[in-house]
């Protein structure tokens, strides 16, 4: 817990104890190669490995990579910033060639120089699988990781690549649905991880491929146990309290414009050969059209206007502009997501146009221009849509709900269109609710935005809240005037996809979905940014039909049914998830319904195969599996989260108090602090920290983390890693030390402690030692204290803690060595230029006792280390030893299998009734018998092979476990208690 201590107090997040029980977990042994944290959805596995990223970069150790799918990307840059102040890059293709370009070999290398955590998506790091195994990464944490859970399939390339590229380094992978169809995903999974915790995947078919009896589900539990944690909703209860998610539908009926329109329009794009779409991208660009055509009339105009425009450009005219995709992401910002994660095929029966045209063809194009042409006209003139108009109902009914509930008057409205989003800012400027409209998407450049943006900063200077970055911080503006300002119509913010992704709505109540979206994963995604851990009132959940079509009828009806999304306690269950591996690959099926199917008998039979397809969801005899393998007793998990919990704040309560005494002492005239030592008003600064720190350590009010809701912070935020605390610890560890003896003023304390004063008037010693051992390639430091008083009596360790915990001031001695007092450090020198601690200056003569004491604390200290590697040690052997039986099972099954066909062999032999028959027999059993003695000699060598692989790696961890301690005496003083 204390190695987590450092983690703990820079997180600006209430943890709670499974979170920080799942991170201790996946670094409890240093001789493993990862762990699946599988915690039910909801329980937040983002924070627990925020909190291992975040103990990582405070041990320096910066080589963090983290796989995500792509639309995820941004919400783990904004989490680590916001919730742990780590500062991450997204790296995908523009970054990626941008980073080449100023001189990088391997842009994933920059990890450990740029200060920066890596993030990029699961395509791109398969793409770039050479780059990423030529890092020696310190950690690689993988989300969403049940899409590599048939990894053992070889048609699974993406999963096998990166098992590939990633065999070596710490991992970490989230999923919440770890085992869904088969027991050969825990493989899958396990393997990933580490591949000497199985053998083989016929052996570990062989042997648990149907868990018959109680032994082998044991023997499963027992291997999987090191590896994978898993906690469930209801064991934390008492920790986190839920709210309901309540659903309302809107229907709605198009007009009869509207309705020829998208008739029009459908039919067009389920032509099997169009010049308007390039050849490589018809099937995402479909797929957009008929996102931007179900969202509005004003959509798909603009959408077509772009279309007729490129169908005119030249060949050299197109090729000097940008791509349809690039010009359509314009209004549809999901679009460069969507096609990181679609790998689009070239469509064979696409048509292209080129200089060379032909007659026909260049007739054909002006045909579909004209076509099209019409097509946008007709969306032109539509200048009211239905779906509009029920947006007004719906606002009506939804805030009479949120009055009942006692929630806020408050709305997002997501739409999946920029244009979209302009037309119903129009649309409720009219209405009461005009008053109280905020817009948030992609670029954010609106005249509000601009001003909310500038009078924010300006609220704001001198604190933490500004970053620096306009983009982060016109992102945070919005979402805080989003929360702080109210019409008599409400509050509503429509947002694109970008609003889906890095923001905290924990204090608005409903979420609309004017577009649905087709991919379930992502309806989650909104849901969740008001759903989540700190709301305080059920969610609404609206949500809008055409009642006049078919497809968008059953596409409802899965949404809502099926994966559950938009109702009870938790939305999507992790069963339901996860049957979906990919929600691109799920959204795209829609789409080809919608592409392919123009009848509604077509149309729901097509939706039929897409439920059996689905139905591939969890079964009972798994959901049994999974329970027995996964998951522990409730009463055992509550009383080591009770555990954790009180561990968790005594360390950190105990930490906060250390920094807050140190930080106090070390601005002694500099800054004035708060009784309670919550935070601190910096009025300027040390001499050694002035050069060159203005802009890294600003002047103004600091608070340590977690003093005040996120949004309420009007300081900066004081953490271990800030530059101001460095900065003080930097300088302290090159302070003047003389020899001194401590005058403790006890009275000065403030509080009764009886052990100390009983010790009022009494002189002694007391010493300070700094242990580090080395081992097993991480480093444990230690501060080993001890106290004596002047009859020779040594004192325990609390009394020694609470010894140094007293208020009191030094009063100088002569070097015990008759050497010179150590000079002070010089202000014109950075304290990286200053020469180290000259421990000796410090020293007055030690006591026998004293010196004993302190080695006998350093012997428990190294003795308990090695009693945890020999645990570790055990836990790895073990595990290698069942990995060498599991490949030799293979072979012996096969001996058993010859074994039992011989004596076959030998029976049909006895009972030939001719000896043609006896003869035939006896030459079988000859064969079988030779190929029996070949696979024991296979058996043998393979034995062999096994046994040296296993003693290989046995001597790789001999070598791990070897020590290198260090000990420095800090100081020894003199003491008195007055």
């Amino acid at each position: 817990m204390d190695r987590m201590a450092g983690a703990l107090l820079d997180a600006q997040v209430d943890l709670n104890p499974h979170q920080i029980d799942a991170a201790l977990f996946a670094t409890s042994n240093p001789l493993s190669r990862g762990a699946i944290l599988a915690d039910e959805v909801g329980l937040g596995k983002t924070i627990e490995a925020g909190l291992l990223i975040a103990q990582k970069w405070a041990e320096r150790k910066r080589r963090i990579l983290v796989i995500t799918p792509a639309n995820l990307r941004k919400q783990w840059h904004q989490e680590l910033a916001d919730k742990f102040g780590i500062a991450a890059a997204l790296l995908e293709a523009r970054s990626y060639r941008q980073a080449i370009k100023d001189g990088a070999t391997n842009p994933f290398d920059l990890a450990g120089n740029s200060a920066t955590v890596l993030i990029c998506s699961y395509q791109f790091a398969a793409g770039k699988a050479k780059d990423i195994q030529s890092v020696s990464w310190d950690l690689v944490v993988i989300d969403e990781a049940h899409r590599l859970r048939n990894v053992y399939k070889p048609e699974n390339k993406t999963a096998r690549i990166l098992r590939d590229a990633l065999t070596l380094p710490h991992k970490v992978l989230l999923t919440a649905t770890p085992l869904q169809n088969s027991l050969l995903e825990l493989y899958g999974l396990v393997s990933f991880v580490d591949e000497r915790v199985f053998g083989d995947l016929d052996s570990f078919r062989a042997q648990f491929g149907q868990l018959k009896d109680a032994a082998s589900f044991d023997a499963l539990k027992n291997r999987i146990a090191p590896i994978c944690k898993r906690t469930l909703r209801r064991q934390v209860e008492a920790y986190v309290k839920y709210t309901r998610r309540i659903p309302m539908l809107q229907e709605f009926v198009p007009g009869p414009d509207e309705t020829r329109l998208y008739n029009y329009v459908s039919e067009f794009l389920q032509r099997p050969s169009l010049y308007a779409l390039p050849n490589s991208q018809r099937q995402l660009i479909t797929l957009v059209l008929r996102k931007l055509l179900a969202s509005s009339t004003f959509a798909i105009a603009g959408a077509l206007e772009t279309l007729i425009k490129r169908l005119g450009l030249t060949r050299d005219e197109k090729a000097a502009s940008i791509d349809l995709a690039e010009e359509l992401d314009q209004d549809y910002e999901g679009l460069d997501e969507l096609a990181d994660e679609l790998e689009s095929v070239a469509d064979g029966n696409a048509k292209t146009m080129d200089a060379d045209a032909t007659a026909a063809e260049i007739t054909a194009i002006q045909a579909e221009v004209g076509e099209l042409e019409s097509f946008r006209n007709l969306a032109i003139s539509i200048t009211e849509n239905a779906k509009g108009t029920a947006l007004l109902q719906a606002l009506s009914v939804a805030f009479k709900k949120l009055d009942e509930l006692g929630a806020a008057k408050k709305a997002i409205v997501f739409t999946e269109s920029r244009r979209t989003q302009e037309y119903l800012l129009q649309l409720l400027a009219g209405t009461e609710h005009g008053p109280g409209v905020v817009l948030f998407n992609g670029s954010n450049t609106d005249a509000k935005a601009r001003a909310i943006y500038a009078e924010w900063v300006a609220r704001h200077a001198g604190t933490d809240r500004v970053s620096g970055s306009r983009t982060a911080d016109t992102r945070a503006a919005i979402v805080d005037y989003f929360r702080d300002h109210a019409g008599n119509g409400g509050s509503i913010m429509i947002a694109t996809e970008a609003g889906a992704e890095g923001i905290n709505l924990q204090f608005c109540s409903m979420v609309i979905n004017y577009d649905l979206p087709w991919n379930p994963q992502r309806i989650e995604q909104r849901i969740g940014r008001c759903h989540r851990y700190g709301q305080k009132h059920d969610v609404v959940v609206v949500n809008f039909l055409n009642r006049d079509n078919d497809a968008d009828r059953r596409v409802y009806e899965l949404l809502a049914q099926k994966f559950q999304l938009f109702d009870g306690v938790f939305g999507a269950s992790d069963e339901v998830l996860g049957a979906v591996e990919s929600g691109v690959d799920f959204e795209r099926r829609i789409a080809e319904i919608y592409q392919t199917c123009r009848h509604p008998e077509a149309i729901h039979t097509a939706f039929e195969q897409l439920q059996l397809d689905l139905a591939g969801e969890i079964s009972d005899a798994m959901l049994n599996a999974r329970r027995a393998l996964l998951e522990n007793f409730d009463e055992d998990v509550q009383e080591r989260l009770r555990l954790r919990n009180s561990d968790a704040r005594a360390s950190l309560g105990r930490l906060e108090r250390l920094l807050m005494r140190f930080t106090r002492a070390a601005l002694n005239g500099h800054a004035t602090f708060d009784e309670d030592d919550s935070g601190f008003l910096l009025s300027s600064l040390p001499n050694g920290l002035r050069d060159g720190n203005a802009t890294a350590i600003p002047l103004g009010r600091y608070e340590l983390p977690r003093r005040s809701a996120q949004w309420e912070v009007l300081a900066h935020i004081y953490r271990m890693a800030h530059p101001l605390a460095q900065g003080l610890i930097d300088h302290a560890q090159r302070a003047p030390l003389t020899p001194s003896k401590l005058v403790l003023d006890y009275d000065a304390y403030g509080a009764k402690v009886s052990v100390i004063e009983a010790l009022r008037g009494q002189t002694g010693t007391l010493m300070v030692q700094h242990l580090r051992i080395h081992s097993l390639g991480a480093t444990e430091e230690h501060l080993l204290a001890a106290a004596i008083d002047a009859d020779g009596n040594v004192f325990d360790a609390e009394v020694t803690d609470r010894l140094l915990g007293m208020p009191g001031s030094p009063v100088p001695l002569p070097r015990v060595d008759g050497a010179p007092l150590q000079q002070s450090l010089s202000d014109d020198l950075a304290p990286a230029q200053q020469n180290m601690l000259d421990f000796g200056a410090a020293n007055v003569p030690i006591p026998p006792a004293l010196q004993q004491r302190i080695n006998q604390q350093q012997a428990l200290v190294i003795g308990d280390l090695e009693s945890r590697n020999l645990l570790f040690f055990s836990q790895e052997t073990e595990k290698l030893d069942a990995w060498a039986d599991d490949l030799k099972v293979g072979l012996e099954r096969e001996i058993k299998d010859l074994d039992r066909q011989i004596k076959e062999a030998r029976t049909r032999s006895k009972r030939a009734a001719t000896l043609a028959d006896k003869l035939q027999a006896q030459k079988e059993q000859r064969d079988l018998e030779r190929q029996r003695d070949k696979k024991r000699r296979e058996l043998f060598d393979r034995q062999d092979q096994v046994q040296a692989r296993r003693d290989s790696l046995i001597d790789e961890l001999e070598q791990q476990l070897g020590q290198q301690v260090t000990a420095t005496r800090l100081f020894a003083v003199e003491w008195e208690l007055l």
